[in-house]
């Protein structure tokens, strides 16, 4: 059965109309509780075996009860929208024009996360899961803290798929990996002193000013390397003093640090020892605190390497197979993200993963966010199919 012809004109009109209810629903991080009550009712609705809202306050759906099982993440939080009145179309009117869906979080992600909540469904109905179980996520907080959702999750539903699928926005390519990630928190010291006497004290942000020359020119040595390379960017400074009128007895500077294949958490941690040596500096993995909806604590620590699945592993040919029947080639090329993404959790437990999502990623967090109708529509029998081909 070609898959044009199970997808009927009722599931894609549905699809469509709850995607645009997901993008009209206010959801930034920490504050998805609607949403996610939302897609609680919609996977019911739509027959899903059980659904379940974890303490952290992501939702599973479950389609079958074979050991073996495929599953489907996508995050459900946004970033923020600062500059509405920058907007062409409010960001979140969920409006249709030109054939393009518009809202905040049209790309990043929630048409990957409605078209893998329908695969489900539609999956289910064609006897496409017949021997395997079928999870399908929506989880929350990501854009500060990947990974930590899936890993709370699960630990508390007991739940470790054999092969995971990020929707993430890949404009329906097939992602083998992503880049890794470091976050870095840099501190250096001085000595606290009138500022009419500065000769008294030790001025911690000059201290700070030879190692800003050090990242600047690590990222101009990093961006000379052969795609796909790592950046390092420092995003934020601050200093401490005991007044205007002080000599500052501390500086911090926050770093990005993106890590290409091959480099290691041990290449890192040399890289940011070369940074401040000499200096009267410390380093450390920039710890983040931050709170569900729920009320649970989430502790992050953003240090993660990257990761790329092998053109021959099963679950690549799997895609593949799953690719040609939906739009009748072999992938002309394949996709490799820039960004992290949930997919930290899984690779790190050895849960071969795979990306493949709706919408153009450079369009995420940006000002007249859109994704194409027709790509939705095309990831939802993509997912469809590939729970039928993938072999478990």
């Amino acid at each position: 059965m070609n898959s044009s012809d199970w997808m009927t004109p009722l599931d894609q009109q549905d699809l469509i109309a709850f995607t645009q209810d997901l993008v009209r629903i206010k959801s930034y991080s920490g504050q998805e509780e609607q949403i996610i009550r939302v897609i609680a009712q919609k996977m019911k609705s739509l027959g899903y075996d059980e659904v379940r809202i974890d303490a952290m306050g992501n939702v599973v759906g479950r389609i079958g009860n074979d050991a073996k099982s495929i599953m489907f993440d996508s995050h459900v939080d946004t970033v923020t929208v600062n500059d509405e009145e920058k907007w062409d179309m409010p960001p979140f009117s969920g409006e249709i024009v030109d054939g393009n869906l518009h809202g905040r979080g049209s790309v990043d992600m929630k048409s990957g996360a409605a078209a893998s909540i329908y695969a489900g469904a539609i999956a289910h109905r064609l006897g496409f899961d017949s021997g395997k179980a079928i999870y399908v996520s929506c989880t929350v907080f990501e854009e500060d803290c990947d990974g930590e959702n899936l890993k709370h999750l699960f630990k508390e539903c007991q739940v470790k798929p054999d092969y995971m699928v990020i929707c993430e926005p890949s404009d329906n390519l097939i992602s083998l990996g992503h880049k890794g990630k470091a976050q870095i928190v840099i501190k250096t010291r001085g000595v606290s002193a009138h500022g009419s006497a500065p000769e008294k004290g030790v001025n911690a942000i000059y201290e700070m000013a030879e190692i800003i020359q050090r990242v600047e020119k690590k990222n101009a040595e990093l961006v000379k390397q052969a795609a796909p390379r790592g950046t390092l960017v420092m995003s934020r400074i601050s200093s401490t003093s005991a007044s205007l009128n002080a000599v500052p007895s501390e500086c911090e500077v926050y770093l990005d640090r993106r890590m290409a294949p091959g480099e290691t958490k041990e290449s890192i941690v040399k890289e940011m020892d070369a940074i401040i040596q000499g200096k009267n500096a410390a380093w450390e993995v920039g710890t983040l605190y931050r709170k569900s909806w729920t009320g649970m604590d989430i502790q992050y620590e953003p240090f993660h390497s990257a990761w790329k699945i092998d053109l021959d592993h099963d679950l690549t040919k799997s895609c593949i197979r799953a690719y040609r029947d939906v739009f009748g080639s072999n992938p002309a090329t394949f996709d490799f993200w820039d960004f992290s993404t949930n997919a930290v959790t899984t690779v790190s437990m050895g849960i071969p993963t795979i990306g493949f999502g709706p919408g153009e990623y450079k369009l995420a967090h940006m000002i007249n966010e859109h994704c194409s109708v027709s790509q939705i529509i095309d990831a939802c029998r993509f997912y469809t199919v590939l729970i039928q081909q993938v072999v478990l």
